[in-house]
């Protein structure tokens, strides 16, 4: 199933998971607050129509970061399964990755793919992610090693 951001509805229901792996971070996040995803909520992209932006009152720290939830309730099936809902490849885009190179993701251009959420850079990236979706998600999981490793000498 694939969904798409803006305008196309999104699967409901809330996936569970246990036993969740390391994140892929770091994550991709606000240059001024250093939230994750410029303060969305990463369940409402899953349960709801449209993703909802989150509040600070709903906060929770993983994976280096502050997370923003529209609710406790969010938060609190976040704090069960956070790889389940966070974006793929720490918020970058997946098509840049696809491409071999990094450029992050903006949280209102996404796509829902089986069950695993991307974001990307460009209405034109998500553009050319939805000509061929399974096979750039393949280069993009082929670069993603390789790419990941430069972010750890750029940060540390």
């Amino acid at each position: 199933m694939l969904a798409l951001g803006a305008s196309a509805l999104l699967p409901r229901g809330i996936a569970l998971a246990s036993n969740a792996p390391e994140p892929e971070g770091p994550f991709v996040a606000d240059p001024l607050t250093g939230v994750a995803m410029g303060g969305y909520d990463p369940v409402s992209y899953f349960a709801e129509v449209t993703p909802q932006a989150g509040r600070a009152d709903y906060e929770w720290v993983w994976a280096g970061s502050p997370w923003y939830f529209a609710s406790a309730a969010n938060r609190d099936v976040f704090m069960r399964a956070p790889t389940t809902y966070a974006p793929q490849f720490g918020g970058r885009c997946l098509l840049s990755l696809s491409r071999g190179y990094l450029s992050d993701g903006d949280p209102r251009l996404y796509a829902v793919f089986q069950q695993r959420l991307y974001l990307f850079y460009s209405v034109g990236n998500r553009e050319g992610f939805l000509l061929s979706p399974a096979s750039a998600l393949h280069s993009a999981e082929l670069n993603w090693p390789k790419l990941r490793a430069t972010l750890a000498t750029r940060i540390g």
